[in-house]
């Protein structure tokens, strides 16, 4: 049997990969953070979707300890999101160590049920500059677990090489174009559907949704393209 851990924030792009999975493994299991994030009401939107979707089991888990190690936009209230980079290159919304931690802890989660596989919808091809969605962290992640655990791990990434338009190609591909539009959270400010329309996170979604509905058989035909060279 297929067993696949999800990564789910219960955002665009997490949806995504948790409809994809549905459809490509014999068991889907999801898996959600509680850090204490300022847009928390992902937590009950992703409770929603595991349901709506049939996933056979969704894990919340509490790591509130990181919202005390890390300081962000995201684990502050009184820290407004901004467009502006910091001194070091990253945005203010960059979460020192989030991915470390939630691959280490779904690694876990995965080889308790006897999964094979790790899926997180992170990318590097259209995202905030965050430098854990990258592929060589990711790559380096899943040789850490391996070793770690001694035993066969495989993180896919299938969003890894995307852009946002063809993230939302993908979701159509798979009949839940309507669903991830408006019934995900990607908004930093909490904002279901297409969000506050204001914060980085709500940028990147509204200009690929514009650039796939204005050109959507040329970026199938790319979506398609790249999964045939996959």
């Amino acid at each position: 049997m297929k067993k696949a851990v999800v990564v789910f924030s219960g955002g665009q792009d997490s949806t995504t990969c948790l409809v994809q999975a549905m459809q490509e493994y014999d068991e889907v299991h999801a898996i959600t953070f509680d850090y204490g994030q300022r847009h928390k009401l992902e937590i009950e939107v992703a409770e929603q979707l595991a349901k709506q979707l049939g996933v056979k089991a969704h894990k919340v888990m509490d790591v509130g300890l990181l919202n005390e190690l890390a300081i962000s936009s995201l684990t502050r209230d009184d820290i407004p999101v901004s467009h502006e980079l910091q001194e070091n290159g990253l945005p203010n919304s960059f979460v020192p160590g989030r991915n470390i931690l939630f691959l280490t802890l779904a690694g876990i989660y995965a080889y308790q049920i006897g999964a094979q596989t790790v899926i997180t919808g992170v990318c590097e091809t259209d995202f905030s500059g965050y430098p854990d969605c990258r592929d060589e962290f990711v790559k380096a992640m899943n040789r850490a677990l391996v070793q770690g655990m001694d035993r066969e791990l495989e993180i896919k990434t299938p969003l890894m090489w995307l852009n946002k338009a063809q993230t939302w190609a993908l979701a159509d591909q798979y009949q839940a174009l309507d669903l991830v539009r408006n019934h995900t959270l990607t908004c930093y400010n909490g904002v279901i559907g297409d969000g506050c329309g204001d914060c980085p996170s709500c940028d990147l979604r509204r200009a690929g949704l514009n650039d796939y509905l204005d050109n959507r058989e040329a970026v199938m035909a790319q979506l398609t393209a790249k999964q045939k060279s996959a």
